[in-house]
Order: C-alpha cells, then sequence, then structure tokens
C-alpha cells in the first residue's frame, strides 16, 4: 500500500533535492504546511513521554517545532530519524544549535532494526505516509511503541466537500509539474510521487480503519485546511 509507488531504493530523489526540500514544501502547500506542523508540534508537547521518535522526519520541521515550543523537551530522549542521510544532515544542522541533546539516525521508517519492541512513549511521522508502505510503517509504529505509546501523523487526506476536493485536485495537477519543474531543474520525480501519492492516499475515515486494523485503540482524526491534509492519533492498548 505505498500510495505514491515510491522506492527510496531505486530513486534518490531526497538525496538529490535535499537543499531544495524546504522550499518545495512552500511551494506546493503555499506555505500552509507551516501551520499543519505547529498544530503536529502542540499536540506531541501535550502528550505526556520521556521518549519518542519522529520517522521519516525530512528536515527536522517537526522536531524543530516541538523543541521550540517547549525547551526542556530537548532534554528528553528525542530520535529523529530519515532514510536519507542528505535530509538528516539539514536537520541536525537546524536543530543541533537550538537542542544539542537530540539524535539523528538513518534509519528505514519500514524496518526500524535499531529500536527495540516496546520501547518508546510516541511515534511520529509527517507527510511521508504516502510515500510508504503504509501498512508496514504501521505495524513498525505499533512494534516499537509501549502499551500506552501513542501514534501521531500528518498526512494528505480528501476535502469533505467532493467538488471542492476535485478542483482541489485539478490545480495540483496543473500546477504541481510546473512548480516542481522549476524549483527542481527539471527533476520530475521529485514531484511525480507527491503528486501521484496525494490522487491515491486514503480519505480521513478509511486511514483511521487501517490503523485500527493494525492494533491501535482511541484512534482520531483532525483536518485541517477544508481536509487537505488530517492528523491521525492512536494509542496502542495497555
Amino acid at each position: 500500500m505505498n500510495a505514491a509507488s515510491f522506492d527510496a531504493g531505486a530513486d534518490d530523489v531526497f538525496g538529490r533535492i535535499a537543499g531544495r526540500y524546504d522550499l518545495l514544501c512552500d511551494l506546493f502547500s503555499l506555505g500552509i504546511h507551516r501551520y499543519w506542523k505547529r498544530r503536529v508540534a502542540a499536540l506531541i508537547v501535550a502528550e505526556p513521554w520521556g521518549n519518542m521518535l519522529d520517522a521519516a522526519a525530512g528536515t527536522g520541521d517537526v522536531a524543530l517545532r516541538v523543541v521550540g515550543r517547549a525547551p526542556a523537551l530537548a532534554r528528553r530522549d528525542i530520535v529523529v530519524s530519515d532514510i536519507s542521510p542528505a535530509m538528516l544532515r539539514i536537520a541536525e544542522r537546524r536543530i543541533l544549535p537550538r537542542a544539542g541533546g537530540l539524535a539523528f539516525r538513518v534509519m528505514d521508517a519500514h524496518a526500524l532494526a535499531e529500536i527495540a519492541d516496546a520501547s518508546l512513549d510516541l511515534y511520529s511521522m509527517s507527510l511521508a505516509l504516502k510515500i510508504c508502505d503504509r501498512a508496514r510503517v504501521m505495524r513498525e509504529a505499533f512494534r516499537v511503541l509501549r502499551p500506552g505509546g501513542r501514534f501521531i501523523a500528518l498526512e494528505a487526506s480528501a476535502i469533505v466537500l467532493p467538488w471542492l476536493h476535485w478542483l482541489y485536485l485539478r490545480y495540483m495537477d496543473l500546477c504541481m509539474p510546473f512548480i516542481g519543474w522549476v524549483a527542481t531543474g527539471g527533476d520530475a520525480s521529485a514531484y511525480s510521487y507527491l503528486l501521484k501519492g496525494v490522487h491515491e492516499f486514503p480519505d480521513a475515515e478509511r486511514l483511521a480503519a487501517e490503523l485500527r486494523a493494525v492494533g491501535f485503540a482511541d484512534v482520531t482524526f483532525e483536518r485541517l485546511s477544508l481536509g487537505i491534509v488530517a492528523i491521525h492519533s492512536g494509542r496502542k492498548p495497555a
């Protein structure tokens, strides 16, 4: 269930565009992704936890906002991970000057071999499920969380009004290739994966059902920006 049909082993697209990734996020979302990630950070800060993993963290936007909201959290055990070393190096350069206690590890969210079973209080992921085999990632998140641990994910969703969602997808189809082509110097894969992922990703209700099927309880979701994205949360049963 990889909505974008993306294979990191076959295409090191994030290594190629790491230096322009934040610009792409701003252009594709018209800057609104910053609000979405602030909301994710607020939910993380509100949770009781001693250690957490921010998986597929990219350039570290969410972790940066978490420690920015609550600097004392930098003294807790926070691991920032991504499959792309180039992206992770940018995250490290951005975050370490503000919070020196965080750990940065190159890890594949599909198989977190370095993380023991039932060892994490909180697992977060933002805007990456669409380019993953989400069933594998959710099962792995469930494995590494302690009983009672919290899963939080920000991801693409569907606008509740079908006609408006149709218009949004047409806008993406028309504008994203041009914006992506200009911003990446013609690297088509940098935006084609995202575009396919947005089209093929399930809506909020179906993703919630998938989380419950993995075993998560107390699954909820919060739509943002009319439902362009949603934040899903679930807890591993105690």
